[in-house]
């Protein structure tokens, strides 16, 4: 599932969706930051938001809205030092002692999961809703579901208490990316 980034923001943000993370676990530094520069300007043109995927350092030199952290990367305290005060700092966790972490450290938003199983990374073991429900109780900042999203389980999703969801392979796979994130949108406002 090898997209362009260009095309998968241009094709989001004509569906509609409004925020939008540039992953990229393989390339060089320096490929990740041509391509988030590209990216930061084509967001700030749309007004969308723009976060890059585990690198603070280039968040912050692209001018980026924040950036979105796992576990093994900088720490909340020191991606804020890079970012400063209004950059958004978001930070994947697997556990209710991670949620309550990050937001005791000061992240702006959660990831939680895998929700569900996924193939598009390694994140343990699933969570299921209840433990997306628990979460969501427990922190008082944005939970943002990750992990196997898809147009037949976001409703459940955000019925559980999520205030969005993180989806790549259900649009990005799809035959229609435009179509099929507009449908995402769609089950998401329908939830």
């Amino acid at each position: 599932m090898r997209v362009d980034p260009e095309l998968a923001m241009s094709t989001a943000v004509s569906a509609g969706i409004r925020f939008f993370q540039y992953r990229n676990k393989g390339g060089s530094k320096k490929t990740i930051y041509e391509t988030a520069r590209l990216l930061a300007q084509s967001a700030r043109r749309a007004g969308v938001l723009f976060l890059v995927n585990d690198h603070a350092d280039i968040a912050a030199a692209v001018d980026a809205d924040g950036v979105h952290l796992g576990q093994d990367d900088l720490p909340i305290e020191a991606a804020r030092k890079i970012l400063g005060s209004h950059g958004i700092i978001g930070i994947s966790t697997h556990s209710t002692e991670q949620a309550i972490a990050a937001e005791a450290s000061g992240a702006d938003y959660i990831g939680f999961g895998p929700i569900f199983a996924t193939s598009t990374k390694a994140a343990g073991s699933t969570q299921g809703i209840e433990a997306l429900a628990s979460i969501a109780k427990t922190v008082a900042i944005p939970v943002i579901a990750i992990g196997g999203i898809n147009h037949d389980n976001v409703q459940v999703v955000m019925k559980a208490g999520a205030a969005g969801a993180a989806v790549i392979s259900a649009i990005l796979s799809a035959p229609d990316m435009k179509q099929a994130a507009e449908q995402m949108i769609k089950n998401i406002r329908n939830a």
